[in-house]
């Protein structure tokens, strides 16, 4: 079977997301909002390292309960900046709480951010929107990623055989 080829056969883990995740729709704000999240945690670096640390990552940010790291504090980031199991950018760990809280005051409706995510075919505007709503790590290139690995636009390569088209 061909893959992309950032999922190479010798890779488990990255083949894994590969097969399993990557370009799946999914239906959950929460899910959608940690991989969001994620995303911009990769920025500058691979995904397989930001793949690696995700349950660190899902401890550490109460799953990415939008209720409970919407009211994380300074005391909260500073423990996170000694916490070796995850990627220890200040300026990351802080837009996480600032987007969760804006994540609530925007799409506090159970798949409000769902059916915000799936309108969007394009990672540009739904980064300027996402600015203008104030999100933080939320550019272009991490907009597009993410619309990708969610399915919401085809990611994968023309030679592998999850290819679905343009969507």
């Amino acid at each position: 079977m061909k893959r992309c080829a950032w999922a190479p056969p010798d890779d488990a883990l990255m083949r894994q997301y590969h097969d399993n995740e990557y370009g799946q729709k999914m239906d959950n704000d929460t899910q959608l909002f940690e991989k969001l999240c994620l995303e911009g945690f990769q920025a500058g670096l691979s995904w397989r390292t930001v793949l690696k640390k995700r349950e660190d990552f899902r401890r550490c940010f109460f799953d990415f309960d939008i209720d409970k790291v919407s009211t994380m504090t300074q005391r909260d980031i500073d423990m996170l900046m000694n916490d070796s199991r995850i990627i220890r950018n200040r300026a990351k760990i802080t837009a996480v709480i600032e987007n969760a809280k804006l994540q609530k005051q925007y799409f506090g409706e159970k798949g409000a951010f769902a059916d915000y995510v799936y309108s969007y075919k394009n990672g540009d505007k739904l980064s300027c929107d996402l600015k203008k709503k104030g999100y933080i790590f939320a550019g272009p290139v991490i907009c597009e990623s993410f619309l990708m690995s969610v399915g919401a636009i085809e990611g994968h390569e023309k030679n592998c055989y999850l290819y679905k088209g343009e969507n």
